[in-house]
């Protein structure tokens, strides 16, 4: 199978509360003027990055119920995530891990380790 921009994504499964983000390079400023002072980026406690693909979000666990007319299957439940694609995400690089996909650096990070997240929307 040859990996083209549409299914690049699509092969790739997140797990859990992780989310794939790739970083953004320097002291860039977002449109709604955010950025991170040279000092915060130097010392590359703090990190930003847009999100490219998200885990499903918090397992949720099934009760355990022993009625034999149920069915048998075991549909898992998930808490989702607060981030969400083409998000921009300010995170703790400590809480992150990082992972070269297709020789492009990306963190893989959970969502307790995001600050802040910046969702251009449509009001």
């Amino acid at each position: 199978m040859r990996i083209t921009p549409d299914n690049k994504w699509k092969k790739l499964v997140i797990i859990g509360d992780r989310i794939l983000i790739k970083p953004t390079q320097g002291h860039d400023r977002t449109a709604s003027g955010l950025y991170l002072p040279p000092g915060v980026q130097e010392k590359e406690k703090v990190q930003q990055g847009y999100v490219i693909k998200t885990g499903p979000g918090y397992a949720i666990p099934v009760p355990v119920e022993s009625e034999s007319w149920k069915a048998e299957e075991e549909q898992v439940k998930y808490v989702p995530l607060q981030a969400k694609e083409g998000d921009l995400a300010i995170f703790l690089v400590s809480g992150a891990t990082e992972v070269m996909y297709e020789e492009e650096k990306y963190f893989i990070v959970p969502q307790n380790a995001i600050l802040m997240l910046e969702r251009e929307e449509d009001f």
